[in-house]
């Protein structure tokens, strides 16, 4: 069997990636501890766990960014989700969705690429099979004057202040949003 182009990337991405709190680097090594293991943790039937890919869209001339209402969690996220066959990488997993998701045309990943956090939340997509997503996160900007739809995932998406943000909020979206002013 060939190798996974997309599992290669992973170990590369998350090797070379500088964590920026020791907290990270935990992360960062469970992640790799699990690709390490399992050769499909990149795919939703990797249990217990695998790897997703999401990206926090920013407007950042009007200091905004763009969150969803999750469909299965009923909570304001970034958009995200699940790795396909047809991407090559973390990063173009994280577009993909980003794209999908908003209906933003034109999102260009910043931060040269590189994810600017990693997160570890419950997987709502196999409740008692799947039992963790590990997130890796980017951060995605949106060209000027995107206008965002909304699909079939979300209940509903919308912009929002860095500080006027609304519930009920996702875990670790406040933290994902300072990441991505820092990185900014």
């Amino acid at each position: 069997m060939p190798a996974d182009p997309l599992h290669a990337d992973a170990v590369a991405v998350l090797t070379g990636w500088a964590a920026p709190s020791p907290e990270q680097d935990r992360l960062r090594h469970d992640y790799l501890d699990l690709l390490s293991a399992h050769p499909r943790a990149m795919r939703r039937d990797c249990v217990p766990a695998h790897l997703t890919g999401s990206a926090l869209i920013v407007d950042p001339a009007a200091e905004r960014v763009l969150l969803l209402l999750h469909g299965r969690a009923n909570l304001w996220l970034q958009a995200g989700g699940h790795c396909e066959d047809g991407d090559d990488s973390l990063a173009a997993t994280a577009l993909r969705e980003a794209t999908e998701e908003s209906g933003i045309d034109g999102l260009t990943l910043a931060a040269g690429g590189r994810p600017i956090k990693l997160d570890r939340h419950p997987a709502p997509c196999r409740p008692g099979v799947a039992e963790w997503h590990l997130d890796v996160q980017y951060l995605a900007l949106a060209p000027s004057g995107a206008v965002a739809a909304v699909s079939d995932e979300s209940h509903d998406l919308g912009w929002f202040g860095y500080d006027d943000l609304p519930a009920p909020l996702g875990g670790g979206v406040v933290e994902l949003i300072a990441a991505a002013r820092a990185a900014l």
